[in-house]
């Protein structure tokens, strides 16, 4: 089975509600869909999202490092040669994380197809079905705590809070949400790097003062201030969650050796796909760190790949695997099945995925 060609095509699908960060506004998935194709007729499937204000990468760039440098180096190789192709793939082009991620998966899932076995079982099989959490977006506290409400009257028992615009609203923020869903509800904190590193002390030790019970608080400072990450572990009890800091399996080194964050979120758009994603994993694990696992703004495939993932490893243990549940519609047919909070992963070869509706051309 060789690698023929990779074909793109691009996908919009919009959301249930306009999802809001300290870092963007957005209505609507606008990623990148691609099919890598072999010389006897499989097809393997790969998404990218342009999430420029996190990764730097838009639709433009995405295309351009696949078409000008990523399917020049691959086409021809055996899907069987793994290693080979990975190498390959980091190899192409500096950076460029989300293209690389699009066809680490695409691979990884002819890969599936060509050994007849769903992804995860192949990366270590450790279960088959994982609860996620749900998102819960910057708005005004009586807004999200309607939102949070909603959620877990659909049965969700994690809610992910983004913060990080405006420190006394953030607080007044957690008070009403957790106020209004009770002390049973596990609460996640994300500011999107909306704080200084002296600032965010101060708003995690009020939380911690008020008794508001947070599980985690993510990326509480900007991705490149590593020693404000750590005076932020250093200072409060809550445990703190490296996301944006962490794109390579080298960034995760340093943070652990560093002690700068308590966890790891790792995101396929961030590390360049399920190969890279492993060797954090690994990592973590030496370090006696939990990882999660999320996604940015994605259909229900590229959320499959990380699902296999999520599923793959036993020091996995938070998933934030939402995204196709904020979207209005389900282009993809086949993946994982979502019974919320739960995800459930297909025992089908690769990734599971049979087709996706609504493609257009670039």
């Amino acid at each position: 089975m060789k690698i023929k060609c990779i074909e793109l095509k691009k996908i919009s699908i919009p959301l249930k509600k306009t999802f809001k960060t300290a870092l963007r506004t957005v209505d609507s998935a606008d990623d990148i869909i691609i099919m890598v194709k072999t010389d006897d007729g499989k097809v393997g499937y790969g998404e990218a999202p342009p999430t420029a204000v996190i990764t730097g990468d838009t639709s433009g760039s995405i295309i351009g490092a696949i078409k000008e440098n990523i399917e020049k180096a691959i086409v021809g190789e055996e899907i069987e040669n793994l290693e080979r192709i990975m190498y390959k793939l980091d190899k192409t082009v500096v950076r460029n994380t989300s293209a690389k991620a699009a066809v680490d998966m695409a691979v990884y899932d002819l890969f599936g197809k060509l050994y007849k076995a769903p992804i995860y079982k192949l990366l270590g099989g450790y279960r088959d079905k994982i609860e996620t959490d749900m998102t819960i977006s910057v708005n005004e506290p009586k807004e999200m705590m309607e939102d949070a409400l909603n959620f877990i009257n659909q049965g969700f028992t994690a809610l992910k809070m983004k913060i990080g615009t405006d420190s006394k609203q953030d607080i007044e923020r957690v008070k009403a949400v957790r106020r209004a869903v009770g002390k049973d509800i596990k609460i996640r904190l994300d500011a999107n790097q909306g704080w200084q590193p002296k600032e965010a002390v101060k708003i995690i030790r009020k939380i911690e003062d008020l008794g508001l019970d947070i599980e985690l608080i993510e990326q509480p400072v900007k991705a490149w201030d590593i020693d404000g990450l750590k005076m932020v572990t250093d200072n409060v009890q809550t445990p703190i969650m490296a996301d944006e800091s962490i794109f390579t399996s080298y960034d995760a080194f340093k943070i652990l050796s560093m002690r700068a964050a308590d966890l790891i979120n790792i995101k396929l758009m961030k590390c360049g796909g399920i190969h890279n994603a492993l060797k954090i994993v690994a990592i973590a694990e030496t370090c006696g760190v939990e990882c999660m696992v999320g996604s940015m703004i994605e259909s229900k495939l590229s959320v499959t790949a990380a699902a296999h993932l999520a599923c793959a490893k036993k020091n996995i243990v938070r998933f934030d695997l939402d995204t196709a549940l904020l979207l209005a519609q389900d282009p993809v047919i086949g993946g994982i099945k979502n019974e919320a909070p739960a995800l459930i992963i297909p025992d089908t070869p690769g990734l599971g995925v049979e087709r996706i509706d609504g493609l257009m051309d670039l």
